[in-house]
């Protein structure tokens, strides 16, 4: 045999000296796992407080979510959220920008701190909003028991959604675009409204459904600051640890079960926004 035609004792494996493999597919197994996971979870709590609400039929849980209390505490929670999901629409975009766009002494420092409402226990948040704007207020102002404390402790814990969201945008978005509209004489307000916030609007929008539904389901940041007021400042997550106190389990659940499915509508929007926008820039591509 020649040395042309003999083959090597150990030749490489098929792609080691090309293009790298890569693995594309999960095996069965994996995606059985990553179901199952997802099922303990999520699905299986999900499902067990659905049945809770049901416990005493569909005219029960009709009840249950048209008392009074329930639709004062459902309204406030909701109305407060969107209140809060626009303010942060707006100063997390603001925080955003600044924060890319921008060099100042501490931004490393500011840069930091914007997630530690993500690393406050909410309770301390709560408590620390209540030594500020309680009765003992040191700065005069007093706003516990009202619904405008209830907005500034929902904005505290919410705040970095938008700007987290918003940030990565603006790091990869071209500045050439902007440039060329400012040569063309462009204002400043032109270039932003008509260039870059149409690039960032899908984030935007992404941050403020992502703040909308944690703050429909806080608890540890209002619960001092709020007062718990029926019908003036209690949310629906204090009106839930009402009913389990006094022991109507399958009321709560109810209340529970119509701001999942608040969470859930507003969360497969964002989706179905986030996908029409992919669509539309591949297609202008």
């Amino acid at each position: 045999m020649t040395a042309a035609t003999a083959a090597p004792e150990s030749a490489p494996p098929a792609g080691f000296l090309g293009r790298p493999r890569t693995f594309n597919g999960v095996s069965p197994a994996g995606i059985g796992l990553a179901w199952l996971w997802l099922s303990i979870i999520v699905l299986l709590p999900l499902a067990a407080i659905t049945v809770q609400s049901f416990g005493d039929g569909w005219s029960g849980f009709f009840s249950a979510i048209t008392e009074r209390n329930a639709v004062d505490a459902l309204l406030i929670t909701v109305g407060v959220s969107v209140v809060v999901a626009l303010i942060n629409m707006v100063f997390g975009t603001l925080i955003a920008w600044v924060l890319v766009r921008d060099d100042f002494p501490g931004k490393g420092f500011v840069n930091a701190i914007i997630d530690l409402p993500f690393a406050l226990p909410t309770i301390v948040a709560s408590l620390v909003l209540l030594s500020l704007y309680g009765p003992n207020s040191p700065i005069d102002i007093h706003l516990n028991a009202t619904q405008p404390a209830l907005v500034i402790a929902l904005t505290f814990v919410t705040l970095p959604f938008v700007v987290r969201q918003v940030q990565p945008v603006l790091l990869e978005l071209d500045t050439d675009v902007e440039e060329a509209a400012a040569v063309l004489g462009a204002s400043n307000r032109v270039t932003f409204t008509k260039v870059v916030l149409p690039a960032l609007l899908p984030s935007i929008l992404t941050g403020a459904g992502l703040a909308f539904t944690r703050a429909i389901g806080e608890f540890g940041s209002v619960v001092l600051i709020g007062g718990n007021i029926p019908g003036k400042t209690q949310v629906a997550s204090q009106y839930i640890q009402q009913q389990i106190e006094i022991d109507e389990p399958v009321n709560a659940a109810a209340v529970s079960v119509v701001l999942l499915l608040i969470a859930f509508v507003v969360l497969f929007a964002l989706r179905l926004v986030g996908r029409r926008q992919s669509v539309r820039e591949d297609d202008d591509r």
